[in-house]
């Protein structure tokens, strides 16, 4: 695993072994920076990255100049391998890691005003659930302005759902085993 583009290009990432941790492939995140970038400039972008297991979208979003990177992952290897992954690149500024679930840090990051253009997330397929918990709170919440665009890693063969609230998809890209579920507010 390595990231693709930007400042830190073809620096290597470090993962865990096994099935604990299911980072998103060096293929479907070029794709989906590449659908970014035609999209919009990355440059000067706020991102929330939750359940960020080794922080490859997030770092790859900061490699490709991004301003702000929030990192969110409750798991404590998770989150211990993920700040190595941002120190083995020499990445001191720029982030923030909360070392929660979900669900806890994003009304603590609504609470203190942080807007995000992008934010990915990519929950373990078995949790399901927190498709539905998440999108759902972020429909709601001032996290979004209008111009922000969700993107939801998930199965192929799952569907996360068209609408949470005012969070409606307008694109589903299938790439091997795995796809993405753009969002936007409507």
């Amino acid at each position: 695993m390595r990231v693709i583009a930007g400042q830190f290009r073809s620096r290597p990432l470090q993962s865990l072994p096994g099935l604990d941790l299911r980072p998103t492939s060096d293929r479907l995140r070029e794709t989906l920076f590449d659908v970014l970038c035609a999209a919009r400039a990355l440059t000067d972008s706020v991102w929330l990255d939750l359940f960020a297991g080794t922080g490859a979208v997030g770092i790859e979003a900061l490699s490709r100049g991004a301003r702000q990177v929030y990192f969110v992952e409750s798991g404590k290897k998770h989150a211990r391998l993920l700040r190595e992954n941002l120190a083995s690149l020499g990445i001191d500024t720029g982030y923030e890691v909360q070392e929660r679930e979900a669900a806890k840090a994003l009304p603590l990051l609504d609470a203190t005003g942080v807007v995000c253009d992008f934010c990915f997330l990519d929950p373990p397929y078995q949790r399901r659930g927190s498709y539905e918990q998440t999108l759902g709170y972020l429909s709601q919440s001032h996290l979004l302005q209008p111009a922000s665009i969700v993107i939801a890693e998930h199965e192929k063969r799952f569907d996360p759902g068209e609408r949470f609230g005012a969070l409606v998809r307008y694109r589903r890209l299938d790439q091997g085993d795995a796809s993405l579920s753009f969002y936007r507010l409507a």
